[in-house]
């Protein structure tokens, strides 16, 4: 991606091994986001684009009037600290190819699952009702379980991305993921 590119990042952006993120970029406005979260205040991992904090605050107050406990994992990570973090493990993306520096993206689970990044958290209550709830917030489920071919990413149920409302409800209805509404809506 070019510098002028990266400057207007937008929401429905695809960011992935093929559409990478450089070194440099950091979003313009991180904001802590104020949810329950497993890592202490002054943590990066706190830390989401300013708007998405706001959808993720809605979310999260939502899932909480149900009865259910969300918690933020992981929200941004620096292209360092991803540098960091990559193993090789297919669950962890390369620097520059992790949704995690873009300030859009945030791992989450629930104490069920002792705040893992887990499969099992899907099968929770929070992880149900964040999989068709989600998209009311302007969310989606990036990496959905069948769509591995697709997304080069193992299912996880954790890892939600906000990409408005509009977007959200539309991939959540036709089941695409964002590789294939970026295919589709370039022919």
């Amino acid at each position: 991606m070019s510098e002028k590119i990266i400057q207007s990042l937008s929401y429905t952006s695809l960011v992935n091994a093929a559409h990478p993120l450089p070194a440099t970029y950091i979003p313009p406005d991180l904001v802590d986001c104020g949810l329950p979260f497993d890592a202490p205040p002054g943590d990066s991992r706190r830390l989401l684009e300013s708007r998405t904090a706001m959808h993720a605050h809605a979310l999260f107050m939502a899932a909480h009037r149900a009865g259910l406990s969300l918690y933020g994992i992981s929200g941004y990570r620096s292209y360092e600290r991803q540098k960091k973090l990559f193993t090789g493990s297919p669950y962890v993306a390369a620097p520059g190819t992790s949704e995690h520096q873009s300030g859009l993206a945030l791992d989450v689970s629930c104490p069920s699952v002792s705040l893992e990044l887990t499969e099992a958290f899907s099968v929770t209550p929070e992880g149900c009702w964040l999989t068709e709830n989600a998209s009311l917030y302007g969310f989606i489920l990036r990496y959905p379980k069948g769509k591995e071919s697709v997304t080069g990413v193992p299912f996880e149920p954790w890892h939600i991305r906000y990409v408005t409302k509009s977007l959200a409800s539309y991939l959540h209805m036709t089941g695409l993921t964002l590789e294939e509404y970026h295919l589709f809506s370039s022919e």
